[in-house]
């Protein structure tokens, strides 16, 4: 695309412990028209992947893009201290709630109530989100999984969690946990290398799900996936079927779960079907 103008303001949004740090990507040669809310995908952060590459297409249109961290970023950090964060140590009703707080510094801040916009893990988490506000103008679900009691299992068939020690793995971890040990570190082949028995155990028993979820959707939906994903992981069809509210799909040669080179095409699909949606909620 041709180079774009934005503003771009740094962020930090209070929680009950560390804050979610952002940007906040403004238009600079238009008028704010609407909002967008990114969510991004497990162990990554507010600049990689989409997060990163799509404000400035999305601010050619007029949106403001808020592009926040979870407190589960990244596999592990530290902020101030020798204490560690980040995705390892997450939970599902963590993020759900750095979701809310981010939503509540749009609305503080008098934006319209805004897009969802989530990356795989944030994609799962963003029809979560949605099906608590009604006012949602419109959800895009980039290669989103599947959630629910079934994900581990799928993915693990499919060379990622734990892979071929899924059951070994998954014994330990509710035995750590049960033990009281739930902070700590496994090395987990075919994931993020590591993570905590209490964040393992939390994936198996409490990930939303998304097809089951499907009826609460208040928007509509576009749901982008690249060719060689597996629809069992990212089901945009059943979603689709489940769904009150209409879903497009584009199946895209995207460069794989990272749209790796293929940020433009994802891009242009995602500011094209927000454009015609801008002004019509």
């Amino acid at each position: 695309m041709t180079e774009t103008s934005m503003h771009i303001e740094t962020v930090s949004i209070e929680t009950e412990t560390d804050p979610l740090d952002g940007l906040l990507y403004l238009p600079a040669d238009r008028d704010v028209v609407g909002a967008v809310q990114m969510m991004h995908g497990n162990t990554m952060n507010f600049y990689v992947g989409p997060p990163r590459f799509l404000p400035p297409y999305l601010t050619s249109i007029g949106l403001a893009c808020l592009a926040y961290n979870r407190r589960g970023h990244d596999v592990l950090a530290n902020r101030d201290s020798r204490d560690l964060e980040g995705g390892a140590y997450q939970t599902m009703a963590e993020a759900i709630e750095d979701n809310r707080l981010a939503r509540g510094w749009l609305d503080a801040r008098g934006f319209p109530p805004p897009f969802v916009v989530g990356h795989s893990h944030g994609g799962m988490l963003g029809v979560r989100h949605v099906t608590e506000y009604s006012d949602t103008p419109g959800l895009v679900l980039l290669s989103a999984h599947r959630g629910g009691e079934t994900i581990m299992r799928l993915m693990a068939d499919n060379g990622l969690m734990a892979a071929d020690r899924y059951d070994t793995i998954t014994a330990e971890a509710r035995r750590l946990l049960k033990r009281g040990h739930g902070d700590q570190l496994m090395l987990v082949p075919g994931w993020w290398y590591v993570i905590s028995a209490t964040t393992y155990v939390d994936f198996l028993d409490n990930c939303p799900d998304i097809v089951a979820l499907a009826s609460d959707i208040p928007c509509e939906t576009l749901f982008v996936r690249s060719r060689e994903e597996p629809a069992e992981v990212y089901p945009a069809e059943e979603l689709a079927e489940r769904s009150r509210a209409p879903v497009t799909i584009e199946i895209l040669d995207a460069g794989g779960h990272y749209y790796v080179g293929g940020e433009d095409l994802v891009a242009t699909a995602v500011s094209g079907w927000l454009k015609a949606r801008i002004g019509t909620n």
